[in-house]
């Protein structure tokens, strides 16, 4: 299978922001779009809900003169391509980053996961331990939960929530204010980019299906993948893992972190009392130092 590369798509407003290479992977259901800049051990960067590979932008900028730093945009997410009867469960979004995985021959991986892509990463990880070699997760989850906040439990009523996620753009509007500590740090270019993807009804299928993919009980078409993933955390005991995490997150709560903990007692901590859900915006550089400083500890074995 061929690793086609395109120009880039019109970046109108934020190429500055987000100057990197497109590339394309042919996959069930469309095209996976992603960004691989640099060379050496691999940080593969995997994006939430309503975010994209633009989200790690500045880990790509301070990383790629060292290491090979790989970011993926889910499908139906950035540059992707964003089919209208496509699944979009959790079991989807894992497959499609292990093809990606298996297309790069990836290994000796260091995942760095925020919101969703905590439960997608740490779910491949999960099934290929022996992949990956250190963890980076932010505000994320992966483990079975009954904490959906009022706010985000709304997006997912019939009627009501298609037409704020999906007629409106609700959801990602919202999370340029809801889900920062200081949202002036965020110019008119970061914002026109965390926004560009997501400009009408049929591109924004992929926020709504996030939301409505939670599963909260038995009965949810994702909630057995859950259990899958959260069952995997324990093939994972032996990997040294970074837990950075905006303490005012008000969706992945410092109760987050602490069950992440719970479960890895060796797990390093760097919360970071002033900053929301989108650390990486609120708290760049702890977020860019911590990982420098993760990295420098836990070196990858010479074999």
């Amino acid at each position: 299978m061929t690793d086609p590369r395109e120009s880039p798509p019109d970046r109108p407003g934020f190429a500055e922001e987000y100057p990197f290479e497109s590339h394309f992977l042919p996959v069930a259901g469309g095209r996976l779009h992603y960004v691989d800049e640099g060379q050496g051990e691999v940080l593969l960067c995997v994006h939430g809900n309503p975010t994209w590979s633009f989200a790690w932008r500045n880990v790509i900028r301070r990383f790629r003169d060292r290491y090979r730093v790989i970011a993926l945009d889910h499908l139906g997410c950035g540059f992707s391509s964003k089919p209208q009867a496509y699944p979009y469960r959790l079991a989807d979004h894992l497959a499609n980053l292990q093809t990606l995985i298996d297309h790069l021959q990836l290994r000796h991986i260091t995942l760095v996961a925020h919101d969703w892509g905590g439960a997608i990463g740490m779910g491949v990880a999960g099934r290929r331990p022996d992949l990956f070699a250190r963890l980076i997760l932010m505000n994320t989850g992966a483990f079975r939960s009954q904490a959906i906040p009022f706010r985000i439990a709304v997006c997912r009523w019939p009627l009501l929530g298609p037409l704020g996620v999906r007629g409106f753009n609700l959801f990602a509007r919202a999370a340029l204010s809801m889900a920062m500590e200081h949202p002036e740090k965020l110019t008119p270019a970061i914002r026109q980019g965390l926004l560009a993807p997501y400009g009408n009804w049929h591109d924004r299928v992929a926020i709504q299906r996030f939301v409505e993919d939670i599963p909260l009980q038995p009965s949810h078409p994702s909630y057995a993948t859950l259990v899958e993933v959260e069952t995997g955390l324990q093939r994972l005991q032996g990997h040294p893992l970074l837990l950075i995490w905006g303490e005012r997150d008000w969706c992945f709560t410092p109760a987050f972190r602490e069950e992440f903990q719970r479960r890895f007692p060796h797990a390093e901590a760097l919360p970071l009392p002033h900053a929301g859900h989108y650390v990486f915006e609120d708290a760049l550089p702890d977020v860019l130092t911590g990982m420098e400083q993760f990295l420098a500890k836990h070196p990858l074995s010479a074999g």
